[in-house]
């Protein structure tokens, strides 16, 4: 339901949004338990990691949008041609 209202704002908003927080709870699980007593300075590295995962998710919502184009395309395609 958040996505849904998400969607009806600016078409970026949801995929990102869910990108990030995604990216923020995966990243922090994975450090937090990968070096859990080490003493090993992971939250540098959380860092780093997590820049990289949002730098992706930017990038990623150019062929994103693309692909949701071609498939409204293809769905209205559809709707105006009659098959038998």
């Amino acid at each position: 339901e958040i996505f849904q209202i998400l969607r009806k704002k600016v078409w970026f908003v949801a995929p990102i949004t869910s990108s990030f927080f995604g990216s923020i709870i995966d990243t922090f699980i994975f450090f937090s338990i990968s070096f859990y007593g080490t003493g090993f300075p992971w939250v540098t590295l959380s860092l780093g990691d997590l820049a990289v995962k949002f730098l992706i998710a930017l990038l990623m919502l150019i062929p994103f949008r693309l692909l949701i184009i071609k498939i409204k395309d293809v769905n209205e395609f559809n709707k105006s041609s009659k098959f038998i």
